[in-house]
């Protein structure tokens, strides 16, 4: 029997090693929370510019505890100056005033009160939503269906939130006629630069989120400041921030140990996972355990997953205490049974012996501003708590 079990090890891996070849023709993945395809600089230094071109001076800046990929500096009267990692800029223009003359003409204004966005960033609805602000939104680029935040799909159902059209194909005659004033885009916005510059020629200037390039984890969910900013609810976002940091030290961080492979697989067998360096691995660190795939290139810049050969994968992954399997892509898993019966090889793992195979499920991506609490549920799952848990659930 045993010589028959290493046969039969044998040609699912063959069998696999085609999949995977197949799989890493086709590109990466597109789903909310995979890999991101376009460096930027998470050096402050290399993107923050202060200089407005008209002889304003900053008076202060916002004293960031994580993020990189931003900063806000304040000027006399109530500006504020924004400036992104991919070199936007951006001079938010309290209500009542107007921009001072001989602006530098890469800056785009953003006018307050923020009203009226067009939201086509997934990460970013989350933190309206925690800021009590979903009312400053009025048009949505993803659809109703596709959302995993209550509140979004109730403000769709009520029509206080409309589909707007998605970021490669909005609806202009719908987003004038709402009269949208900011449009909030994800880093896709990049592939299809026409759009950008058909907003911008309709006069919204537009926003590239960026939060799922900080190294950091709570770097993501801090960006809930930024826009608290925008809104005028600085205090409610440096609250809503505050909890979550103190959520993701609320344990003893002392490393467990264990080592977990998180990962998924996709359409073709092929298993994706994260690269060291990514906000996934290092929510796995701070939650006290180690990825398996350590020894992968660091994720500095482009792609922060890869598709990994499954006879690489296996090796890498069959040992893991723990395994953490990623349906926010995927389609979620009912039982260990489902997970087995999408590769056979699956049943030799050690954590899926041992029965500990979580999940993750699809909301995890679209809620950054629980990165405290998902650390939390992470750090329960690798102490065996299966209790109190809200974005990691036990398969058996």
């Amino acid at each position: 029997m045993g010589t028959l079990r290493r046969i039969l090890v044998a040609l699912l891996l063959c069998a696999s090693l085609v999949l995977c070849s197949c799989a890493s023709q086709g590109g990466q993945d597109s789903a909310s929370g995979s890999s991101q395809e376009s460096p930027y600089t998470t050096l402050v230094s290399d993107f923050h510019n202060t200089d407005l071109g008209c002889g304003w001076e900053p008076t202060g800046s916002m004293e960031l505890d994580f993020a990189t990929c931003f900063t806000v500096d304040y000027y006399a009267d109530g500006f504020a100056l924004v400036c992104t990692a991919d070199g936007g800029r951006y001079l938010v223009v309290p209500e009542g005033k107007d921009a001072p003359k001989e602006l530098a003409t890469d800056i785009q204004l953003i006018q307050q009160p923020v009203g009226n966005v067009y939201l086509a960033a997934s990460d970013s609805m989350c933190l309206f939503d925690a800021l009590g602000a979903l009312d400053r939104i009025c048009a949505s680029g993803i659809e109703r269906d596709d959302w995993y935040i209550d509140a979004a799909r109730a403000a769709m159902d009520k029509g206080d939130i409309m589909f707007g059209g998605k970021y490669r194909a909005p609806d202009y005659e719908l987003l004038v006629s709402s009269g949208v004033r900011l449009a909030i885009e994800s880093s896709m916005i990049n592939h299809t630069p026409e759009v950008r510059e058909k907003l911008l020629d309709l006069g919204i200037p537009v926003l590239t989120e960026l939060s799922s390039y900080e190294r950091e984890p709570l770097g993501r969910a801090e960006w809930i400041r930024l826009y608290g900013m925008l809104c005028g609810l600085d205090s409610r976002a440096r609250e809503v921030f505050d909890k979550q940091v103190a959520q993701a030290r609320s344990f003893d961080a002392s490393p467990t140990n264990k080592t977990v492979a998180f990962f998924y697989l996709n359409a073709n067998g092929a298993a994706v996972v994260r690269r060291p360096g990514d906000y996934v691995t290092s929510m796995i660190e701070e939650a006290g355990g180690r990825s398996v795939f350590e020894g992968l290139e660091e994720a500095a810049t482009g792609s922060s997953s890869t598709t990994m050969e499954m006879e690489q994968f296996y090796a890498a992954a069959k040992d893991a205490d723990v395994i953490i399997y990623n349906a926010t892509i995927d389609e979620p898993l009912a039982s260990l049974e489902e997970l087995v019966q999408k590769n056979a090889l699956l049943a030799d793992f050690k954590a899926v012996q041992t029965g500990d195979v979580w999940l993750c499920d699809q909301n995890m991506y679209q809620k950054m501003i629980a990165t405290g609490d998902i650390i939390a549920d992470i750090h329960k799952a690798l102490s065996g708590e299966s209790d109190g848990l809200t974005y990691l659930r036990r398969l058996a």
